[in-house]
């Protein structure tokens, strides 16, 4: 008997010769856009390196990795790494020390100027022989509030608030002035973004604490009082915080694809910056 020819085989077939094809084309084309006309090597782009803070979360751990997936998806071609500033691995001194001396983009997934972005990453980079440059952190900015806006439909935030309702702005805390004026341009944003009332507050170092921000809403007459989780993976402040919630709470930004597009922007922001805007460390 002749078989029956099944029009869903050979599309299946095209597909897959497809995606072999686009897979080779593309193999081929980050091939040659390391090489030169006259057939010589050229230098790729710098590498970008996320820094996160690290937390004994286990986690934190595999969101800030999902975040790193999620990025080279959107820039094939571009080398990415993680680094982190304590406990975790990679630390982020491994991390750069295993890519030599060669240029390199930190992007810290923090959310606000700090100790941490002004003083610890530029130090610990200064360890190595890595030409690092150092770019701003990842708040504020509109695809932050973005995330958090998209986070906290997800919790059940409806898109037509209703009438008394607000928002807590929930972020880890800094002694830093520059921390919480960048807080609070965020929480303003999101304000904007929203239509309601939204209050900055803090797991450590900084005042208000989201309870008393949830008592100072409620006394104002919002009864709907959510939390915005302002940190990039669990842990046990954007746990803390959560906990604190009188309605719902969003979960942290995690792999969110405006988080991965905010990466990007940071690094093309601090490749296109040649003057003090980030820091720039070079080893002799």
């Amino acid at each position: 008997m002749t078989a029956s020819h099944h029009p869903h085989d050979e599309s299946t077939t095209l597909d897959s010769t497809a995606h072999l094809m686009n897979r080779i084309s593309s193999q081929l084309a980050s091939q040659l856009s390391v090489v030169s006309l006259n057939g010589s090597r050229r230098p790729g782009p710098p590498a970008l390196v996320l820094v996160a803070h690290g937390s004994r979360d286990p986690r934190a751990l595999s969101t800030v990795r999902a975040l790193v997936e999620r990025v080279r998806e959107l820039r094939p071609g571009l080398p990415v790494h993680l680094g982190h500033i304590e406990l975790n691995e990679p630390r982020l001194t491994d991390t750069l020390t295993a890519l030599g001396p060669t240029d390199a983009v930190l992007v810290p997934l923090l959310l606000a100027r700090g100790y941490h972005v002004k003083r610890d990453i530029p130090g610990l980079a200064a360890e190595t022989q890595a030409r690092a440059r150092v770019a701003p952190p990842l708040g504020p900015h509109p695809l932050l509030v973005e995330t958090l806006y998209g986070r906290l439909v997800e919790a059940g935030w409806g898109e037509q608030p209703r009438r008394g309702s607000a928002v807590v702005l929930a972020a880890a805390g800094s002694r830093d002035p520059d921390s919480k004026l960048d807080t609070n341009h965020t929480a303003q944003l999101l304000a904007d973004r929203l239509g309601v009332p939204v209050i900055p507050a803090y797991a450590s170092a900084a005042t208000p604490t989201v309870s008393t921000a949830v008592r100072a809403l409620a006394a104002r007459g919002h009864h709907r009082v959510a939390v915005a989780s302002c940190f990039t993976a669990p842990g046990r402040f954007a746990t803390q915080c959560a906990e604190a919630a009188p309605w719902i709470a969003s979960a942290p930004l995690g792999a969110h694809p405006a988080m991965a597009r905010l990466v990007l922007h940071r690094y093309d922001q601090a490749m296109s910056t040649t003057e003090a805007t980030a820091p720039e460390l070079a080893s002799a």
